[in-house]
């Protein structure tokens, strides 16, 4: 039997806050408009960071248990919670314009990534930056 529950708000037990909700990686929300139906675990970010390759400091991060700074323009994240493959799709940001881009010699695995950064790459164009951003969408191993 198909149950379902309408409300207007969930609080905890004691009505005095929010409530935290489980779900399932089925779970789906519709969208605006109400067209279509979206995976809600599929859709979230599964890690991102914010370091400073200058000063290699972590500045802040999700599911992040180390960087690593390998060399000029060169680090490594570690993933907390490894992805489930490494077709996971990576997206990155650099202040002034500069350049980001998974590692050339294949070090995208599910565990961890790889990048570089510099302004136009290559063994002359890498480049610390006092700002480096990366998000990671995926599935979750």
């Amino acid at each position: 039997m198909t149950s379902q529950l309408n409300v207007d708000t969930i609080v905890d037990k004691a009505g005095s806050g929010g409530s935290n909700v489980k779900m399932a990686n089925t779970s789906t929300y519709v969208s605006d408009g109400g067209a279509v139906a979206q995976n809600t675990v599929q859709g979230l970010i599964k890690a991102w960071w914010t370091y400073d390759q200058g000063t290699t400091t972590l500045e802040d991060s999700y599911n992040i248990a180390s960087l690593t700074d390998n060399a000029t323009g060169n680090h490594t994240g570690a993933f907390t919670n490894s992805m489930s493959a490494t077709t996971y799709a990576v997206s990155g940001v650099t202040e002034s314009n500069g350049i980001i881009q998974v590692y050339s010699d294949g070090a995208k695995v599910a565990a961890s990534l790889r990048m570089q950064t510099g302004d136009g790459l290559g063994s002359s164009g890498v480049v610390d930056y006092d700002e480096c951003s990366v998000i990671i969408s995926g599935d979750l191993a």
